[in-house]
């Protein structure tokens, strides 16, 4: 089950496509925070999905929220991805231990070993704002739920 609005986020420490740490408890105090999980590299819905956020992330910025994405796919996949994508956030690795940060959120998939759709905007403070996603691989998320959670900051 994954963490719900009102609950702490859990804290992960996970590496950049140029094997930089990311720690999420580093913004803690100075900015939001969108968490958000894919399931795979390189598929067609989770670019769909990332270039989407890419392409708005204007509303992202007017806000002050810093976006992470996170897969557990392997960062040198990820680093030739978002170079191809021109994609100006974090794009994170969760590769090993395979999916911790997910698990630790309640959106993994044992059965496909990857993170299931899930958006979740952390507040300044560290608590869950706003979760949404989709369980369905095929289904990407509804990209008026970003402008949605936005609004509750």
């Amino acid at each position: 089950m994954a963490v719900e609005i009102g609950q702490q986020a859990p804290d992960f420490e996970l590496k950049d496509t140029d094997n930089n740490p990311v720690a999420l408890s580093s913004f803690r105090g100075e900015q939001p925070v969108l968490v958000v999980f894919y399931p795979f590299t390189f598929t067609g819905v989770c670019e769909g999905e990332l270039c989407a956020i890419r392409d708005d992330y204007a509303e992202f910025e007017a806000k002050g929220v810093q976006v992470l994405a996170i897969s557990c796919n392997a960062r040198h996949a990820q680093g030739l991805w978002k170079e191809q994508q021109g994609y100006q956030f974090p794009v994170l690795s969760d590769f090993w231990p395979h999916g911790a940060a997910a698990q630790a959120f309640g959106v993994f998939n044992e059965d496909l070993g990857c993170a299931m759709r899930y958006s979740f905007l952390i507040g300044t403070d560290g608590t869950i704002v706003d979760v949404f996603g989709s369980d369905e691989l095929g289904t990407p998320r509804q990209a008026e739920r970003y402008t949605e959670a936005l609004a509750k900051l």
